[in-house]
């Protein structure tokens, strides 16, 4: 597309039945008069590159203080100087979502540490209960004496007897 496609054209001032013949002149806006004759379509509408140019710098003028919720989401309010104003305050913003961010991450890593090691305490304490139970049934007496009377080797008897005190004299 050409820049002519963006120019809207303009019908050419009528001149009134009554108005007299010479030129009338009207200044402009560099202050160079223009005619009602001639076309000012090039100088009411910029061209493409100037309109860019017009707004792509950087030294804009001071919107209006309010904000509406439309500026607000139309962006309208993020300017140069505003963004420059405020760049130490995005700064912090910026490394405290950053130090958030780490300090979550280290705490789910440190979560699941804490389950892994509860789990294996866990399987730790069924291994132990099941090994003092284990002791305990081999220590009964009653399995003790079958032990001792399947393994013939044992001299190793239930007594008949109660056992009794033996007195020793000073």
């Amino acid at each position: 597309m050409t820049e002519e496609n963006y120019i809207e054209e303009r019908p050419m001032d009528v001149k009134p039945e009554n108005a007299s013949a010479e030129k009338s002149e009207k200044p402009e806006k560099n202050g160079t008069p223009v005619t009602e004759e001639s076309p000012r379509q090039d100088e009411e509408t910029p061209s493409l590159q100037e309109a860019i140019k017009e707004q792509a710098r950087e030294d804009e003028a001071a919107q209006s203080s309010t904000f509406t919720l439309r500026r607000i989401l139309g962006g309208d309010f993020l300017t140069t100087q505003m963004l420059r104003r405020q760049i130490g305050v995005i700064l912090l913003c910026v490394v405290f979502i950053i130090i958030y961010i780490s300090n979550r991450y280290s705490c789910q890593k440190k979560m699941l540490e804490i389950d892994k090691l509860n789990i294996e305490l866990q399987d730790a304490k069924y291994k132990s209960l099941s090994s003092a139970s284990e002791l305990t049934e081999r220590c009964r007496e009653s399995n003790v004496l079958d032990m001792l009377k399947t393994n013939k080797d044992s001299l190793l008897k239930i007594p008949a007897q109660p056992p009794y005190i033996i007195e020793i004299p000073n």
